[in-house]
């Protein structure tokens, strides 16, 4: 049986994916930082709930030691958890800022480093098969970007940076990891349901206090912190799409939902000083400079 770890399951985009392997008779290993936010999901024969803080190397340990008790290798692994921590940079605390990057960069890359011996040993198990397809059994390690990772906006800088570095990280795992049998696959989702948004308010509304420089613009920080709930692709549709495509000789970056190809195509063809102008303005920044 096909197995695959996905962590950050507590809702949206991980939560579907659970529910769509689960379909394609995979062993899910669901993971969140509170297990009992996983309390809802479906009771299934072939689905395992663990904790798994992406932060903390004991309970990366834990997790993988838990893994190795049902099986020796894996096929997937999913680094889907994050969040967004929004706000104007000068704002920001800097243990904001790298608590940003521990999550959203440096921890995918701890997880796949102790999840390796499981990936690769799923190259010695498809050597004992036959098939057309051979890349079709190597083990994939599957990084949740974003497009705000391409095109930077406003009062999400912190964020943006985060999806960029790990686009990056990617690209060279995506080089180093080939010849053991480990295909890297970026996704670029755009706006995808979730709750997301809501988190990313609640955090930034703490940041913005009456003697800041962008008090007046509270207002385009919260629409910022919720842009992603802007009309969004349903979680579930993104889930299967994402999945089929996983399934079928993958191409190794992969874009879906709303906004997932517009707004890259703005960053490729619009001059910096015109995109600038088109981001200040929905975020009424050039309004700062009138006071």
């Amino acid at each position: 049986m096909k197995t695959v770890l996905i962590t950050g399951c507590s809702s949206g985009i991980g939560r579907a994916l659970c529910e769509k392997y689960l379909t394609k008779g995979f062993h899910v290993y669901a993971s969140a930082r509170n297990i009992r936010s996983l309390n809802d999901l479906d009771e299934h024969s072939n689905l395992t709930k663990l904790t798994l803080d992406v932060n903390s190397q004991s309970s990366i340990h834990n997790a993988i030691a838990h893994i190795k008790q049902d099986n020796n290798y894996l096929d997937v692994l999913i680094n889907n958890a994050g969040y967004a921590a929004m706000g104007p940079l000068a704002d920001m605390p800097l243990e904001d800022l790298r608590a940003q990057f521990e999550t959203n960069v440096f921890a995918p890359m701890e997880l796949t480093k102790a999840c390796l011996p499981f990936l690769m040993a799923k190259k010695e198990l498809a050597k004992k098969e036959t098939t057309k397809n051979a890349q079709q059994h190597n083990a994939q390690v599957v990084n949740i970007g974003s497009v705000s990772g391409i095109t930077t906006t406003p009062f999400s800088g912190a964020y943006c940076a985060t999806k960029a570095a790990l686009h990056s990280l990617s690209d060279a795992q995506r080089m180093e990891l080939a010849p053991f049998g480990i295909d890297v696959i970026t996704v670029q989702p755009g706006a995808i349901e979730s709750k997301f948004g809501d988190n990313s308010l609640n955090n930034v509304l703490a940041r913005i206090t009456p003697q800041s420089l962008y008090a007046p613009l509270k207002e385009a920080i919260q629409a910022r912190a919720t842009a992603s709930q802007d009309n969004p692709t349903p979680a579930a549709e993104f889930a299967d799409t994402l999945v089929e495509q996983l399934l079928n000789n993958p191409k190794a970056v992969i874009r879906i939902g709303n906004g997932s190809f517009g707004l890259p195509l703005l960053k490729r063809w619009l001059p910096v000083a015109i995109l600038d102008k088109i981001l200040s303005k929905k975020f009424n920044l050039t309004s700062l400079a009138k006071r």
